[in-house]
């Protein structure tokens, strides 16, 4: 468990949903929390250490800028779980993967430049890892904002 201060928390939920799109960020959520740029940039380095944050970065509409992008997901071994999990982590292409208590259990979204380049990708999962793998493309997008409050 992370220990966290009233001003972590301030930082958490101001950058999840408005972090600012400007010249000098940090400056801003400084202000925006009252406190330094300096301090919020220690407490945000920190806070990723120790795993309150795991990235700070655009979310992209893949298929507006003219990519692809899919669902999959592989069934491991129970023994082999960290060990797959870490080859999906691997391409850059992934945004992230998580564990699932199902007969596929470690899912993944992947995008990439075009249908080729993502074939290509998930087919290298599936050789690598040596598991099964689904492919789940959307059919239908429903977009639900998350954001999580903090106290």
């Amino acid at each position: 468990m992370i220990e966290l201060d009233d001003l972590d928390k301030a930082i958490l939920n101001e950058i999840q949903v408005d972090f600012p799109l400007a010249v000098q960020p940090f400056r801003e959520l400084a202000a925006n929390v009252g406190t330094t740029e300096d301090e919020v940039i220690n407490r945000i380095k920190r806070l990723t250490r120790d795993g309150a944050i795991r990235r700070i970065g655009p979310i992209l509409n893949v298929k507006n800028t003219g990519g692809e992008s899919t669902l999959a997901a592989v069934k491991a071994p129970e023994d082999r779980i960290d060990e797959v999990a870490n080859i999906i982590s691997s391409y850059d292409e992934v945004s992230h993967n998580y564990l699932r208590p199902a007969e596929y259990n470690i899912w993944f979204t992947v995008s990439a430049p075009d249908k080729e380049r993502l074939a290509r990708i998930l087919e290298e999962i599936e050789t690598r890892t040596g598991c099964p793998l689904i492919d789940l493309p959307t059919l239908r997008l429903f977009k639900i904002g998350v954001k999580f409050n903090i106290k």
